[in-house]
């Protein structure tokens, strides 16, 4: 148990993973918020678009994981862990809504719509190989796990 422990709050002792904790946080805090404030737009008329099934529970379901794991990045609180739904809900927007793009307008127009979920990616990427950094809960935790 505290291996596991161990692996869940270490990070590298340094500053670099405020910025992308920052930006990451930040974006999947906010576009959660807007799943509840424009539902239309964003949340469930934008699931029922792309075609998924029961859109205003999944749309409800994916904005609770975008506004819990986006604050636990913020606060540098199991950064690891929280990276990974992020990344599989990235992952689940790249192939539903970009991919398409590609198909039907071309590489160009998908580079251009898949900007910022190419950038949050390589970012979630990053807090997972480094975790959340010297300024995160999760290295006073790892620091009280080692001493």
């Amino acid at each position: 148990m505290k291996k596991l422990q161990y692996f869940i709050f270490k990070t590298a002792d340094d500053y670099r993973s405020v910025l992308p904790r920052l930006i990451v946080g930040l974006v999947f805090l906010s576009e959660g918020i807007q799943k509840f404030l424009f539902p239309e737009l964003v949340g469930a008329g934008r699931f029922e678009k792309i075609g998924f099934a029961n859109p205003e529970f999944l749309a409800s379901f994916v904005a609770c994981f975008e506004i819990v794991c986006g604050t636990l990045l913020l606060i540098g609180l199991t950064v690891r862990i929280a990276a990974i739904p992020l990344l599989i809900i990235i992952t689940t927007a790249i192939v539903t809504t970009k991919i398409p793009i590609l198909h039907d307008k071309g590489f160009w127009s998908m580079a251009h719509e898949a900007r910022t979920d190419f950038a949050m990616t390589l970012l979630l990427i990053h807090l997972m190989i480094f975790g959340g950094g010297r300024w995160s809960i999760d290295a006073k935790i790892h620091k009280s796990l080692i001493t």
